[in-house]
């Protein structure tokens, strides 16, 4: 499966795909949500991604126990949702600049919609892709209006059970979706790392035929390499500006020192994995005459015995190989010969 996003080419043989998730990090300001963009494409992301939604279009204002965050270790405790989604959402008027601004910058930009009314809005600007988010993953009204626009869809798999993922990839195809990719995600804010589990990356590949990723929470740049190693594709971090900021997403957001880094050493770990090979590389072999061979050690005179005191295995490589080292010993010297002579055929 390939996905073609301007002149980006997303597959599992490609070169990763890195997304700078802005959230809530703008912490309502528009001036650094356009700071945020310039930080992503400085660190080399691919794209950067919008939330879209409102409160009202995501929760109720009700004051009732379910809907307030009780959780003494939630980050978002003492909020109700809808108060919390209200600090958090990218105004929707912000929507067209943020769109040209990115046009400007030569990055891509796109969103995750949070329901049917966000699509229909998204459209407006015409964006490359949708990102369908662990949360809304159950949504299948809100998937099926993505499906429609025929753009391909991110979604990430957070709090998704393997019979749930298998509904998901049937009613993505019911509905001749072939252009999708499964983030592996951990819903947990942040994520600890061993709960991560991102060896799931190449069974979802295997399974279900398709592109894979990883939406990380985790603190850090570990888990994205770690992703990369085991065949992720499409990487997904949370960008702040400032690990000085308190923004609703702050606490397992990367600032732009880090996230230059990810992008650095995902790019590294990307070309490191190359090909299954066992001979030398171009730059590898003019290092093989610094391997061990036989040389003379000590004077030797014609008609003398090779012996373990007057040969050795050494460095450089320029003798005989060290394995005929056993079958040497004993042969007698056809002439003269003087420490540090490389051993061949022609001394014995």
């Amino acid at each position: 499966m390939k996905i073609k996003i301007n002149n980006i080419t997303i597959s599992n043989n490609s070169k990763p795909f890195i997304i700078a998730e802005m959230s809530g990090n703008h912490g309502q300001s528009l001036k650094k949500a356009f700071k945020i963009i310039d930080a992503a494409k400085k660190s080399g992301a691919n794209a950067i991604k919008l939330q879209t939604y409102k409160p009202d279009t995501i929760t109720l204002n009700i004051k009732k126990k379910e809907f307030l965050i009780t959780d003494k270790k939630n980050p978002w405790k003492k909020n109700s949702l809808h108060s919390l989604y209200k600090k958090a959402n990218t105004p929707w008027h912000w929507h067209k600049k943020i769109f040209e601004y990115c046009k400007k910058k030569k990055i891509i930009c796109f969103s995750s919609p949070f329901d049917e009314s966000a699509v229909t809005f998204l459209e407006n600007f015409n964006p490359p892709l949708y990102k369908i988010a662990s949360f809304e993953n159950n949504h299948y009204p809100l998937i099926k209006k993505v499906i429609e626009t025929k753009k391909p869809i991110i979604i990430s798999l957070g709090m998704t059970t393997k019979n749930e993922l298998n509904e998901l990839i049937k009613f993505l195809k019911k509905n001749n979706c072939t252009k999708y990719v499964l983030l592996k995600c951990t819903s947990s804010y942040p994520s600890k790392h061993q709960d991560l589990n991102i060896k799931t990356i190449p069974d979802i590949k295997k399974k279900y035929k398709c592109i894979v990723g990883l939406s990380d929470h985790s603190i850090g740049i570990g888990a994205a390499i770690s992703a990369i190693s085991l065949g992720a594709a499409v990487i997904e971090k949370h960008l702040m500006l400032s690990t000085k900021e308190n923004t609703v997403d702050s606490l397992f957001s990367s600032d732009p020192k880090e996230f230059k880094l990810l992008t650095t050493e995902v790019l590294n770990a990307w070309k490191s994995l190359g090909k299954v090979k066992y001979e030398s590389s171009n730059d590898e072999r003019k290092y093989k005459k610094y391997k061990r061979s036989i040389y003379i050690s000590k004077i030797i005179k014609k008609g003398d015995h090779f012996t373990k005191e007057n040969l050795k295995v050494i460095r450089p490589g320029y003798g005989l190989h060290p394995k005929f080292y056993n079958k040497i010993i004993g042969k007698k010297a056809k002439r003269n010969l003087k420490p540090g002579t490389a051993l061949n055929a022609s001394h014995f």
